[in-house]
């Protein structure tokens, strides 16, 4: 059944698992703990370029989880954290980034993925318990969180939109946003029941690729008038590394074949969602919008995962998310378990040939830049919006204060915080602060 964006979560926020479900956790927990300890995968984009330095013995275990823990943490408690427990639904933030750090701090290899699943226990059961007491304080900022749902599901529609204007220019970006708008009002309009915004973002990407590979073509097809040689793969200095790295990670493809089918298993039981937009539309129950958001994201990261995986030998935990929005449709566990581990072992074994392939078309490489940096933007004023509406409902002009001024508090102060978690660990911070304030007596919690 599907709700509209504006409506009350459907799944109420409720981290009760199953067994089948706690164990599922609990079992990818340990075995992603256990690959990032190897330095075959890790889920932080940002991390995975230091991972050959470590590999070829150039940084020790301790300095590389240093890099992971500073990379991570913000993303782990200011992020992850405050989205599962406002939306009931898990991420790859609070999953994965801590097995990243979990799996590289542990000396041992029979130690990583003890301490993976503890991660896994902890996020199981300790997060149940967190979300009952906090649903049943004086001014529960659990339920206005999901204040938030609104303004990241709406603005996240516009990301093709920006993307296409930072590529092509306002004339095709202003054409983009009048297509979005109509296609919008139309959804809305006609299926009331479908997300309004999946239609306009399916148009507003296929729009920014048909552009990339148009420029890209027009400009082959230059060269070969001029007489332009194309530099042959061989002889890039890069080749050999980019070579090495691949052959390494199909040497472990099995155990990749594993890791593809428990993450497709985990989307598939739909108690996780590959992203905050996902989030919020796994949680109201409407998980072909949901595949169809994430897998739009795919086309923003795979040039980013395929060539930091070449150039460092650590492929991606979520490879490059495909299984999301498969595992999203599966109809039962094992069929996305056995569809996962195939999805995996064909992104590892193309790993090479997509490398080629990208390097011949660099507009297409750029529009994947400007894909992750669009989504960036818009979910950056999304989530600001929607943690300043969360502190309104729970608090008024008091709680806007509270959570708008730790927000500025962080920037003042250089983002000790990065600001996509800032805002949401500001309304936790903010509704732990209204709860002290009307033990006190000095402040009245506003009736829902």
């Amino acid at each position: 059944m599907h709700t509209s964006p504006g409506t009350v979560l459907a799944a109420g926020a409720n981290l009760d698992f199953t067994l089948a479900q706690q164990l599922t956790v609990i079992a990818l927990c340990a075995l992603t703990a256990f690959i990032s300890h190897m330095a075959l995968a890790v889920f932080n984009d940002g991390v995975r370029p230091f991972m050959l330095d470590f590999i070829q013995g150039r940084s020790t275990r301790s300095a590389t989880t240093a890099v992971s823990f500073g990379l991570s943490a913000g993303f782990i408690f200011g992020l992850g954290a405050p989205m599962a427990l406002s939306t009931g639904v898990l991420n790859p933030w609070l999953v994965f980034l801590p097995t990243d750090i979990l799996g590289i701090l542990s000396p041992k290899k029979w130690l990583a993925p003890i301490l993976g699943g503890a991660w896994g226990a902890v996020v199981v059961f300790g997060l149940n318990g967190a979300n009952n007491l906090a649903h049943d304080l004086p001014v529960d900022f659990l339920t206005a969180m999901q204040q938030m749902s609104t303004p990241i599901l709406f603005l996240f529609t516009l990301f093709p939109v920006l993307a296409i204007t930072k590529q092509f220019g306002r004339k095709w970006g202003g054409i983009a946003a009048v297509a979005e708008l109509a296609l919008v009002v139309m959804t809305m309009k006609l299926w009331p029941n479908v997300f309004a915004g999946a239609i306009a973002m399916a148009v507003g990407v296929l729009m920014l690729i048909g552009l990339a590979v148009a420029k890209d073509l027009k400009q082959r097809k230059a060269d070969r008038a001029n007489g332009v040689e194309e530099l042959a793969l061989e002889d890039d200095p890069m080749a050999s590394l980019f070579s090495a790295s691949a052959a390494r990670l199909r040497k472990y493809l099995p155990l990749f074949m594993v890791l593809g089918a428990g993450v497709c298993v985990l989307a598939q039981m739909h108690i996780f969602g590959g992203g905050e937009a996902t989030s919020f539309l796994i949680a109201k129950g409407q998980y072909g919008e949901a595949a169809q958001v994430d897998f739009y994201r795919v086309f923003g990261f795979i040039p980013l995962i395929a060539t930091t995986a070449l150039a460092s030998g650590a492929y991606g935990i979520a490879g490059f998310t495909l299984v999301y929005p498969i595992g999203y449709l599966m109809p039962n566990p094992i069929l996305a378990a056995v569809v996962g581990a195939l999805v995996f072992a064909a992104e590892v074994l193309a790993l090479s040939y997509i490398g080629k392939f990208l390097g011949k078309l660099p507009s297409v490489r750029d529009s994947s830049e400007h894909l992750r940096s669009a989504i960036s933007d818009t979910l950056q004023l999304a989530i600001l919006f929607g943690s300043l509406m969360a502190a309104n409902a729970m608090g008024a002009g008091l709680g806007i204060l509270i959570v708008g001024g730790l927000y500025l508090l962080n920037e003042a102060m250089g983002r000790p915080i990065v600001r996509m978690a800032a805002a949401p660990a500001a309304v936790i911070v903010g509704g732990i602060l209204l709860n002290v304030l009307y033990w006190l007596d000095l402040f009245t919690p506003i009736k829902a």
